[in-house]
């Protein structure tokens, strides 16, 4: 397919970042404060962005270039951004971020490398049929199986599912047993969106989620979603750096 291609000095619609600030490599995040986090654990990272829920960094991890931007919650307003991202010609786009766990062995404090995602999002569909996969790029997954293996929280790796509604619908049966039942470890919001449009525009992506719980064995309206715990905040940190090392693989 034909790229649309940027000029380093095009500014970015809604990231408003400058093409030229962005590194090669970026890792994205949907809450901005943790963008800020993973920034504070670059060298010599300066916010080169920010317009709306999106914070644009760039720094290096381990003298490689990188760049660290928060997408927000949920596949439209985050895959303007992995398009963005794509049209600026990066070359490598990991994901962190946090999911609810969907089997029993998948619990709080763990981690999944994802290798695929169904694709209940809303945007993808109007991409490119849904007959087309979200597959996590081989390499990049190999590179965040390589990172997590040395970390000292449980790790998985499979399909997760991503769907844009984080409450269940109080007239529609909700469908994440159903997906559990099929496999998928974990929910979440913005991975297969990544994966599709990362793989129409040939850049590698993958992801890799903290486990802060578990919707299937929570009541309906979510009141006892308490995802700030230590054991979650040390997932969060042992994905964080997994996503740094696997972005510059």
């Amino acid at each position: 397919m034909d790229r649309i291609r940027l000029d380093a000095q095009d500014t970015l619609p809604l990231l408003r970042a400058r093409v030229g600030d962005l590194a090669p490599r970026v890792l994205v995040v949907g809450d901005p404060a943790r963008a800020t986090r993973i920034a504070g654990m670059l060298d010599d990272a300066e916010q080169v962005a920010a317009s709306r829920e999106y914070l644009t960094y760039t720094g290096s991890h381990r003298g490689v270039p990188v760049s660290v931007l928060s997408h927000g919650v949920g596949s439209a307003g985050a895959g303007a951004v992995f398009e963005e991202l794509c049209r600026a010609g990066v070359r490598r786009i990991v994901r962190v971020g946090t999911a609810g766990g969907l089997q029993p062995e998948v619990t709080d404090g763990h981690v999944v490398v994802v290798t695929g995602a169904v694709r209940c999002d809303g945007l993808s569909a109007r991409m490119v049929p849904l007959n087309w996969p979200a597959i996590a790029d081989p390499d990049v997954t190999l590179a965040l199986r390589a990172a997590v293996s040395d970390a000292s929280v449980p790790a998985h790796e499979g399909i997760v599912l991503t769907a844009d509604n984080f409450f269940p619908s109080i007239v529609l049966e909700d469908d994440r047993r159903l997906w559990a039942r099929a496999g998928a470890l974990a929910v979440e919001m913005e991975v297969a969106t990544l994966l599709t449009v990362a793989s129409l525009y040939r850049v590698p992506a993958g992801a890799v989620v903290a486990i802060d719980g578990n919707p299937l064995a929570k009541d309906e309206s979510m009141s006892d979603y308490q995802p700030d715990r230590a054991e979650v905040d040390r997932a969060v940190l042992a994905a964080i750096d997994a996503g740094l090392d696997a972005v510059i693989a």
